[in-house]
């Protein structure tokens, strides 16, 4: 049974909300950071990047602090407002290839987390948990929700498209030509059935945020121990989540690009590949795989499509069937000796939002040796994975939407 409430979001005035909200900080290059506090005093970035104002770079718990002291400015100054009632948000976001993203901004629950009523699918690092945890604790608040899904449900879509027919407190694009639209709901006949769908619900999903859920449960714990009346309704119980049908959720690949062939000619490397794939030439003309368990490769200026050979591979868990595991268990270790999919300098990433040609690009480039393309997973396959407690390789996934900042904020 998901606990997922409402709660007193803190927001932006409407008149500059498209000025406050922000991608995420990692987002930006240098160049675009500055440009955008240069010439906008409304964006979160100066919240999140508070030494530009002593044009000082300031890291750690010193920056934790500051960030601290911005948000509080803003609020001070009146950019940020907090609603007096505990309300559920519907946010809309269109993004600048025409799709729809429908979902509820609200508050879920650490507990249910713990619980694993609320699933994983990738693994997280304790640094960054802990680094975050720490942040958290410091600035007592979190601008950027976690992206969580949840089974189809007709009651809250005919909500969702209920409220969307009214006025929206938000309606806003971005200079990146994304839209996004927030209604809010304070009724509490509609919070009670909206509380009470979810609460029939065993199990969501994170899609995306797998350590900032992390940090929050981290934060939690640590102030469930200390708090000797606890009761838990407190506001560490909670983090703030962006929760969309299962339909909503668009998941693109990653594709793989490495640097070398671990020492092996182009004709070894390619025995290597035979015992477990069919090789195709294709010649110059790119080619995409069209369906699971075969992948393009790009090698020495031609492409290539490679069919698994299933009598060699034994499928055992919901985690062997899928692509990137596939490929890292069939060729990127064993074959190019990468052990280490997050670290290893050897591999680089390309979001599947890119057409083969980049992977042609990169590798004509000289910077890399070989490419390697495949059909994205699908939420059946990531269910499944979490579902069996097991976790996919990094970069498995590119999932839309991508979230902004500050649009509402949780205060701790």
């Amino acid at each position: 049974m998901a606990k997922i409430i409402p709660f007193k979001a803190v927001k932006p005035t409407r008149a500059i909300v498209g000025l406050v909200a922000a991608r995420p900080y990692q987002s930006y290059t240098v160049d675009e950071r500055e440009s955008r506090m240069d010439y906008n005093p409304f964006s979160f970035l100066h919240i999140v990047n508070p030494g530009y104002k002593y044009a000082q770079e300031v890291t750690g718990k010193e920056r934790y602090k500051l960030v601290k002291n911005r948000y509080e400015e803003f609020k001070e100054d009146g950019v940020f407002i907090q609603d007096e009632k505990p309300s559920y948000y519907i946010y809309k976001i269109v993004n600048r290839h025409g799709q729809e993203f429908n979902g509820i901004i609200a508050a879920t629950c650490a507990e249910d987390y713990e619980n694993d009523i609320i699933k994983k699918h990738e693994d997280t690092i304790a640094k960054r948990e802990q680094t975050f945890k720490t942040y958290l604790k410091t600035v007592g608040f979190n601008a950027e929700p976690v992206l969580l899904t949840y089974p189809d449900n007709d009651v809250i879509s005919a909500i969702i498209k209920g409220t969307q027919k009214g006025h929206a407190i938000f309606e806003f694009t971005m200079t990146y030509r994304d839209t996004h639209y927030l209604w809010k709901i304070d009724d509490e006949d509609t919070i009670a059935i909206i509380k009470s769908e979810f609460q029939q619900m065993n199990t969501i999903y994170i899609a995306d945020g797998h350590h900032r859920s992390a940090s929050s449960f981290l934060l939690y714990k640590d102030e469930k121990n200390k708090n000797p009346n606890h009761n838990g309704t407190e506001s560490y119980n909670f983090f703030m989540s962006y929760l969309i049908p299962e339909s909503d959720l668009v998941i693109h690949e990653f594709n793989r690009l490495i640097r070398d062939l671990n020492g092996l000619t182009k004709e070894e490397f390619l025995i290597k590949l035979d015992e477990y794939y069919r090789i195709e030439n294709r010649g110059q003309i790119p080619y995409s795989p069209s369906k699971s368990h075969h992948f393009s490769m790009y090698l020495d200026g031609e492409f290539y499509s490679l069919y698994l050979r299933k009598a060699n591979y034994k499928f055992n868990s919901a985690l062997d069937r899928l692509d990137a595991q596939l490929l890292y268990k069939t060729i990127l270790q064993p074959i190019l000796g990468i052990n280490d999919l997050r670290n290893d300098n050897r591999i680089a990433y390309v979001n599947g939002r890119h057409e083969m040609i980049t992977i042609k690009t990169s590798v004509d480039s000289g910077e890399f040796k070989v490419g390697f393309g495949m059909v994205p997973s699908n939420v059946e396959q990531m269910k499944k994975i979490a579902d069996e407690g097991l976790k996919m390789p990094p970069k498995s996934t590119y999932i839309l939407p991508k979230l902004r900042s500050a649009i509402t904020i949780y205060e701790y």
